[in-house]
């Protein structure tokens, strides 16, 4: 009751600035220029004032256009962005990136097929293998509507697989936007012990003041994820082969015991699985100083405002709760794979890591060009203290860091330049930082660009390879920090549809797991080189080949394992028919050389490193019918046709393996409807 109360008072707090000011004059068309997340807006923004004019475009949109005409903006960017309603690519409405394996079921966790290590800099749980399910706060969107703005999204797949999505924003008042957004996956799974059940919610508010010097931004996030562990399928013996487990639901599983098959849709009851929950509470107020303006028409006056300097406060709260349970604790598992004596047969186990983190940041922007406000100046300090819950019991500790960044993309919109700084002076991860340079020129004319890119970090192993977390199962370890220089390079040429991109990654002191749960620390340096290219290849008038190519290798005898070569085909009939009838309809593959995958470890929810087991695979074969009438998109699929067999009759039995003991399951029908409207 107390936990209730407390999140009551701050829900109030945080809000009241909301109720204390009065209603304005309505916000024109390009209120979006000012996101307030390291974006500046203003006329360099992109969004030109036509007085007297709405600048509404859902009340005028053309349907068969690829995109929706409403705009919003998320933290990381500087310029608004479209809502995209592309039918071409489900992967972007599909929580599992197109180069992502995954564990046999939608929530299960998932690894990509292309080397992507993570460089973030300062304080980090370790734990990531349901990252994609997540909602990040940095990729929160504010919208400024003078309509409300409706998405109701429903996909339902084999085995009563479930994916329902709702989003509504509209302004309260004209210069106070709110928005809400939830989502559930919920799917019990082709094999026993995997069911998952997802829960995003997310509540967002935008103020901004009548004469546009005071933004206030408001975010509560929650991410609660649940996933099933069953282990993998047991080894004792051929179960593939043998006709009496055709139905692969009846093959035995190494942990979850043999439970019946579970069709609940709300269930969320788990004897084995991680539940991990995420709580995020922020608070960015901003006040800008500068010169005022207005543009006067026949039938109103439109206050505008040029900032020269801003001071950014932003407050964030998080709770964070990485759970492993076993209700059902098989005490020859824990100790064949684990090297754990648990006392007793059937007993629970489990193992828990708990935080509350607080972060306190204050920034100053300097924009030296009035007539250009995406070319400024920002300098930040921030004091974060976290408070851990272990096993072993409770710590404290803190983090200085001060952070600056400069951007400037030019008035003649040909060059973007970016520089990103960020170094811990003190406290858990004193000596951590991160350095990004990003150059990119455009050329107006042709839409053709290319990109340069360099970062470099430097950062403390996360926390789960720390002793003093639960999850540290075995002996005491002292490592080194690791240090990452990423530096990448693109061109694109939509003359003729082509994106080439290339990646190098130095790394060392690279930590990583072995044999389930024994943490490792790679003190060789070494490299990996990634080039990709994407081409979209016009076969005839509606015939469209999309070929997506990304070849790695790594140099250097590390213990690292990665597919040589990964491809993503597609063969479409597309085009627009019947005035509204936009089709994209054909046939999706996806192939990777030959390669040792990393092994899964449930107890830790982490992909570790193995060099025993081989996995070939044929390709992954998908035939699909995306269609879009006005705002409602449809997907229907049949995926993973490459699993057809005659083995035991005809039906769905030549799996492919993702990982030791993991395979994808038989055909799998998928029909998604996406629909938006203005209300």
């Amino acid at each position: 009751m107390k936990k209730l109360f407390f999140h009551i008072g701050i829900v109030f707090f945080l809000l009241a600035p909301h109720f204390c000011w009065g209603q304005g004059r309505p916000i024109d068309g390009s209120v979006l220029r000012n996101s307030g997340f390291g974006n500046t807006g203003g006329r360099g923004g992109g969004t030109n004032i036509r007085g007297g004019q709405s600048n509404d475009s859902l009340e005028h949109r053309d349907y068969s256009a690829d995109s929706l005409t409403i705009f919003y903006r998320i933290p990381s960017s500087t310029l608004a962005t479209k809502l995209d309603s592309s039918i071409r690519d489900f992967t972007k409405k599909f929580p599992i990136p197109a180069d992502h394996i995954y564990l046999g079921n939608l929530g299960n966790p998932t690894h990509s097929l292309l080397f992507t290590p993570f460089m973030k800099a300062g304080w980090d749980p370790g734990f990531h293998a349901l990252d994609v399910y997540k909602w990040p706060l940095e990729n929160v969107r504010f919208f400024n509507t003078t309509k409300p703005y409706t998405e109701l999204n429903y996909l339902l797949g084999s085995k009563t697989e479930q994916l329902i999505e709702v989003l509504h924003t509209q302004n309260i008042k004209p210069n106070w936007n709110a928005l809400f957004q939830y989502r559930l996956i919920n799917s019990p799974g082709f094999f026993k012990n995997q069911k998952t059940n997802h829960n995003n919610y997310l509540l967002s508010s935008w103020y901004q003041s009548p004469k546009k010097r005071y933004n206030n931004y408001f975010v509560i996030l929650a991410n609660k994820l649940q996933s099933s562990e069953n282990g993998g399928f047991r080894d004792d013996q051929d179960y593939f082969n043998d006709r009496i487990f055709k139905d692969r639901f009846n093959i035995p599983t190494k942990l979850g015991g043999d439970q019946a098959a579970g069709a609940g849709f709300f269930s969320k009851a788990l004897d084995v699985g991680n539940r991990y929950n995420e709580f995020t509470v922020m608070l960015r107020q901003q006040y800008d100083l500068g010169r005022k303006d207005s543009l006067v028409t026949d039938s109103t006056i439109i206050p505008l405002f040029y900032p020269r300097l801003r001071f950014e406060h932003t407050l964030t709260y998080n709770a964070f709760t990485y759970n492993y349970t076993d209700n059902i604790a098989d005490t020859n598992y824990y100790a064949k794979y684990y090297g754990l004596s648990l006392p007793n047969q059937s007993d629970t186990f489990s193992l828990q890591d708990k935080w509350k983190q607080l972060i306190n940041d204050f920034s100053i922007y300097q924009f030296p060009d009035a007539n250009n406000l995406q070319q400024y100046i920002k300098l930040g300090a921030a004091l974060e203290t976290l408070k851990g819950t272990f096993t072993t019991g409770g710590q404290s500790f803190y983090n200085f860091y001060g952070h600056v960044e400069y951007r400037n993309k030019t008035k003649n919109q040909k060059w973007d330049m970016g520089l990103n700084g960020l170094l811990y002076f003190g406290g858990l991860n004193s000596g951590d930082y991160n350095a990004r340079v990003n150059l990119k020129r455009y050329s107006r004319k042709s839409g053709a660009f290319i990109e340069l890119g360099f970062e470099n970090t430097n950062r403390t192993p996360s926390f789960i390879f720390d002793d003093r977390s639960s999850f540290a199962l075995d002996n005491q370890h002292s490592f080194q920090k690791e240090n990452l220089t990423h530096i990448q390079a693109s061109v694109y040429q939509p003359r003729f549809k082509l994106r080439l991109s290339g990646h190098y990654f130095l790394v060392s002191n690279m930590t990583y797991y072995r044999n389930y749960y024994q943490p490792q620390q790679e003190n060789a340096l070494f490299n990996v080189l990634q080039l990709s290219a994407e081409k979209v290849f016009r076969l005839g008038k509606h015939w469209n080949w999309y070929a997506d190519v990304y070849v790695q290798q790594k140099t250097g005898n590390v213990d690292l394992n990665i597919p040589v070569l990964f491809t993503r085909q597609r063969l479409a009939l597309e085009g627009l028919f019947f005035t509204n009838l936009n089709v994209s309809t054909g046939l999706e593959l996806r192939y990777h050389t030959p390669y040792k995958a990393d092994a899964y470890s449930p107890v830790l929810g982490r992909f570790f490193y193995q060099d025993s087991i081989r996995i070939t695979n044929l390709p992954d074969i998908a035939a699909f019918l995306h269609f879009r009438i006005r705002s409602m998109k449809v997907f229907i699929r049949l995926e993973n046709l490459n699993t057809v067999s005659n083995k035991f009759g005809f039906g769905f039995y030549n799996n492919n393996e993702v990982s030791p003991g993991y395979i994808n399951p038989g055909m799998v029908m998928r029909v998604g409807i996406f629909w938006n409207f203005v209300n």
